[in-house]
């Protein structure tokens, strides 16, 4: 290009070549300062008492990109003595804003606590929730309007749980002669397959007589299987009372398969049930003597029809020969699976294992060298089986400080940036699923590796879950020196690794997870047993929100872990199940099946949140320990056999070398499935599951 068309062609860039440039700049110089979150943190205090005290400690934070989460809060506080106007004139000065959106949910139910409802139906927007929606139905029935049950109510009565708040809007469609028997008992029937018999009993009034008793039933099934499954057998052998004699067997076996086997025993004769629900009673019973580790589990599962068979059967099937160590069993139950199930790397390693132990070692050397080329649970024991390298491929994410200022131009991500920096991260993750809500996958990554640099450590774990961004390995597995947690892992007598990643699973770095058990903070505890454990190591507690603090957390949470530890001989694989279920349920597995090897102890786990805790635990620890150290102490030592003591790695443990093959599929770091980025109970239906106990 001669010199003048170089000059031409830069006169024509030079707009575009500044706007760039202007943007990068404008959004370096909108980046917030530490006085600024400190003013803003002393203003949300007072803006939570309510009232105006908050503007003079906000006087210089106009500008400043949480402001109106100071005016919400304030709005929030003092929402009974509020108007329609002030939330109004907050909504129009604030659009699509995330507190806006509060604001309006949270009045919208102050005005229906009011009974003010042409207030409500002028600021109402429908979509926001179920209660909402029946708030405003109320509103429209105070005003004499009919109710149309496809307009109104449909979407509603289609699922099996509403608030209260649905019930006069309910009640009224009832009352209009909307609620037709067919309709009620379409109702009943989605209700009793989520297992609400709550709902059930509420509307089974509306039925005829015959079909109410019938229904309430059907609810007593759910709620009191053992109860209903005795009862049934005076019960007259008509439809719905066949359903209901079928639920309370079906739900009784999930609890007690012996007394469901009897119950069945003395009803399939009482009544004349189809081939769906014979089926679905012999399923449930089948299963749950599997789970229950029942001699005769094999053969019942077996006999199932294969129109009835499903994936869980049939790993139950595999689950309950891998108890009695009846490798051909092992070998047929795997061979009975679909090839797609087969598939998964727990499969893949308990079909190795079934080979080599019935002496077919060539076949058994093939799959383990295949399975071994994946960084999972499996791949990792395959591996140290054939004595290779675990196959880790690491990907270098590099930052971009230029589209990294572009992107903290939208406004959305900065607030996120913004509340995380002020210790709102609840606030934060809704900003950021918000800002980034259909952002391509570049972007994402750009963003999510700009949080980990600024120690938002969950963003990579709940987004690079697939594919390729599973080889992001130092933003999914951060290294958190400031938290204290290798030396309170040294001081407690643990593998830091393990620590790590125990951490890893239980919060997947979220300082402020809270579980519906009331395990709080990093490492997931309990206040009881955080202040039992304080005591006990003579640290100090002070007291439950105090587990929200990263430093407290780990300090105490280490303890607990090595507590764990102590009481299992030190195996950590053993003290993960315990973590997750309790000691006392890993007391009871090992009093019936302590003679197991590890991998198929684990296996034979009853709960599948525990089974896969255990095994996702146990392979971040792998992932850890090369992070720590380039090279990785191997799996099967820490899984040391029940019974042995189990040796702390040191300075002089070898460890096992770490590569990358030329061609390996991307999988997620668990027993075969997606990682979970935190702790909580797994969804399956045979699997009966934990409580968080810790």
């Amino acid at each position: 290009m001669s010199p003048s068309a170089a000059l031409r062609c830069l006169a024509r860039r030079l707009p575009m070549v500044l706007a760039v440039l202007l943007l990068a700049s404008n959004a370096k110089a909108a980046e917030p300062t530490d006085a600024q979150r400190a003013d803003f943190k002393q203003a949300y205090v007072a803006a939570q008492q309510g009232g105006d005290g908050w503007r003079s400690l906000a006087s210089g934070l106009r500008d400043y990109p949480l402001y109106p989460y100071l005016e919400a809060a304030a709005l929030t506080h003092d929402i009974r003595q509020l108007d329609r106007a002030r939330v109004e004139d907050f909504l129009k000065r604030n659009p699509g804003l995330i507190p806006a959106s509060d604001l309006r949910r949270d009045f919208l139910l102050e005005l229906a606590r009011r009974q003010d409802w042409d207030n409500y139906l002028a600021l109402y927007q429908p979509g926001i929730n179920d209660t909402l929606t029946c708030y405003a139905l109320q509103a429209q029935l105070s005003k004499g309007t009919q109710l149309d049950f496809d307009r109104d109510v449909s979407a509603l009565w289609a699922k099996p749980k509403l608030p209260s708040a649905c019930d006069p809007v309910l009640s009224a469609a009832h009352d209009q002669g909307l609620l037709t028997t067919e309709r009620l008992w379409s109702r009943i029937d989605r209700a009793a397959d989520a297992n609400q018999g709550g709902t059930i009993s509420a509307i089974a009034g509306w039925l005829p007589a015959e079909d109410a008793e019938a229904a309430q039933r059907i609810a007593m099934a759910l709620r009191d299987p053992a109860g209903a499954a005795t009862a049934a057998a005076q019960w007259p052998d008509t439809p719905r009372q066949r359903q209901a004699a079928m639920l309370a067997l079906e739900r009784l076996a999930r609890k007690q398969s012996i007394a469901a086997d009897a119950g069945w025993q003395k009803l399939q004769s009482h009544f004349t049930f189809t081939p769906e629900q014979r089926d679905r009673v012999l399923y449930a019973i089948a299963l749950f003597h599997a789970t229950d580790f029942d001699a005769s589990a094999i053969a019942r599962l077996t006999a199932l029809p294969a129109s009835v068979q499903t994936d869980i059967s049939r790993e139950w099937r595999v689950r309950a020969a891998l108890a009695l160590q009846d490798w051909n069993a092992v070998l047929a139950a795997i061979d009975a699976m679909p090839p797609t199930q087969q598939q998964d790397g727990e499969w893949r390693w308990f079909r190795a294992r079934a080979l080599n132990e019935l002496g077919r070692g060539a076949e058994a050397q093939r799959l383990l060298a295949s399975l071994a080329q994946e960084p999972t649970f499996f791949g990792f024991l395959a591996a140290d089986r054939v004595d290779a390298p675990y196959a880790i491929c690491q990907s270098p994410l590099n930052g971009d400080p230029q589209r990294e200022q572009a992107l903290l131009a939208n406004r959305g991500l900065l607030r996120a940036f913004e509340l995380f920096a002020v210790d709102l991260p609840r606030q934060a993750r809704r900003e950021w699923d918000q800002a980034l809500n259909g952002a391509d996958v570049e972007t994402v990554k750009l963003a999510t590796d700009l949080a980990y640099r600024r120690g938002w450590y969950d963003r990579a774990v709940f987004g690079f879950n697939n594919g390729d961004l599973l080889r992001y390995y130092e933003q999914r597995f951060p290294l958190v020196s400031q938290d204290g947690l290798v030396r309170q892992s040294e001081q407690a007598g643990i593998d830091p690794s393990w620590a790590y990643a125990i951490l890893r699973a239980e919060s997947a770095w979220m300082p402020d997870a809270h579980s519906g058990a009331d395990a709080r903070g990093l490492m997931q505890l309990l206040p009881s047993t955080a202040a039992l454990v304080a005591k006990r190591n003579g640290l100090e507690w002070a007291g439950d929100d105090s587990l929200y603090d990263p430093a407290t957390n780990i300090a105490l949470g280490t303890r607990y872990l090595a507590q764990m530890a102590q009481r299992f001989n030190g195996a950590p694989w053993l003290a993960s199940a315990a973590y997750n279920a309790g000691p006392g349920r890993v007391d009871q597995w090992l009093d019936v099946r302590g003679t197991l090897a590890p991998d198929v102890f684990i296996a034979t786990i009853p709960y599948k949140e525990t089974r896969e805790y255990v095994a996702r635990v146990m392979a971040f620890s792998v992932i850890y320990d090369w992070r720590q150290h380039g090279k990785a102490v191997g799996l099967s030592e820490r899984l040391t056999p029940i019974g042995r003591a189990y040796r702390l790695p040191d300075g002089q443990t070898q460890r096992k070398l770490v590569t990358c093959p030329a061609i390996v599929t991307p999988a997620p770091v668990t027993a075969g499935t997606a990682v979970a980025p935190a702790s909580g109970a797994s969804s399956e239906a045979p699997a009966r599951t934990s409580s968080n106990t810790h």
